[in-house]
């Protein structure tokens, strides 16, 4: 069973996806994203790897006959690939070269651009897990990016409450956002030339850092080659801080926020390229747990003050600073 089910009480699509139940568990002894597995090439520094169990397809089933006068579905159209990061299966991503990393930058757009040459996708979400803390069960370093054939529910609604501002003041509301960030400062954790790191004022997380570029751009595509290799140096420089917090491989959830495509609504205005990162552990030790307040009624509780995590967060930078030029 694969298909979109429409949930009418807040007008969202549902990926209904029951074959993925059947993964099977890997070996423990055999991975098959690493070279010599036969599932991937023998040489690679980053690799694109089509999905084995896909929640959406280009060739979609047909859906279930379970539609009613009542219920909305459609198929599961859309793509899933895994984004391989190196053939080395231990490595993680702070431990990559900055030019490896800019590889990395450089898939990311070469499939970004890709997938939205197929007309039926809107929108391109380029995304990381990382950690068992967050389901994580293949360890080999590899992100994600699915092409899904609506435009999702979080992201429509970024994307109305950024195009109202626009219409009101006349401004990005992003640039705005890192304008403010920038004046105050004391939430700016990482800065290059062409983008901030910084824990938002709202920040929902306790160590939640959003990464934002400087220039007005809305998709990885529009980048110049300096802003690639920006983009790829402050990736590099988040994950390691988060490694430094507190000296293990920290889990997080990154998630790639752009225009979507192929809708024909022009959000050159209104919209900006930022990158969102969502850890779950409030503490070394103590997870953020999503409970009710948070699940059901979208109400969010931060346990702690982004001002006081900030600090924290660029003592760890310091630290990756001083390990990565030992």
């Amino acid at each position: 069973m694969a298909e979109l089910r429409y949930n009418p009480l807040i007008k969202d699509w549902v990926m209904i996806a029951s074959h993925r139940q059947n993964r099977p568990q890997m070996p423990k002894d055999w991975c098959p994203f690493c070279p010599g597995s036969g599932k991937v090439p023998d040489h690679f520094d980053v690799y694109e790897y089509d999905n084995d169990f896909p929640a959406l397809s280009q060739t979609p089933p047909v859906p279930d006959d379970v539609k009613t006068d009542f219920y909305q579905m459609k198929e599961a159209y859309g793509k899933c690939e895994v984004i391989l990061y190196s053939p080395n299966h231990t490595i993680t991503l702070p431990e990559l070269s900055k030019p490896h990393v800019r590889k990395l930058v450089d898939l990311w757009v070469e499939r970004f651009c890709a997938m939205k040459a197929d007309e039926k996708i809107k929108y391109v979400f380029i995304f990381e897990n990382r950690g068992e803390v967050v389901g994580v069960t293949m360890p080999h370093p590899h992100g994600q990016i699915y092409g899904y054939s609506v435009v999702p529910k979080k992201l429509e609604l970024e994307l109305a409450a950024c195009k109202e501002y626009q219409e009101e003041k006349g401004r990005c509301m992003i640039c705005d956002m890192i304008a403010d960030e920038a004046k105050y400062g004391d939430r700016i954790i990482i800065e290059n030339d062409d983008f901030y790191a910084f824990i938002p004022f709202f920040c929902e997380y306790p160590y939640g850092i959003y990464i934002a570029a400087k220039s007005h751009k809305q998709t990885i595509d529009q980048f110049d080659e300096r802003e690639k290799d920006n983009l790829a140096e402050i990736i590099r420089a988040v994950a390691g801080t988060y490694d430094n917090l507190f000296d293990y491989h920290f889990p997080y959830m990154m998630c790639m926020h752009q225009s979507p495509v192929n809708t024909g609504e022009d959000t050159s205005a209104y919209y900006h390229f930022h990158i969102e990162f969502f850890p779950p552990m409030r503490s070394a030790d103590k997870q953020k747990f999503n409970a009710s307040s948070e699940t059901g009624a979208w109400a969010h509780c931060n346990p702690t003050c982004p001002e006081e995590k900030a600090v924290e967060l660029r003592a760890a930078y310091e630290k990756f600073l001083k390990g990565d030029q030992a």
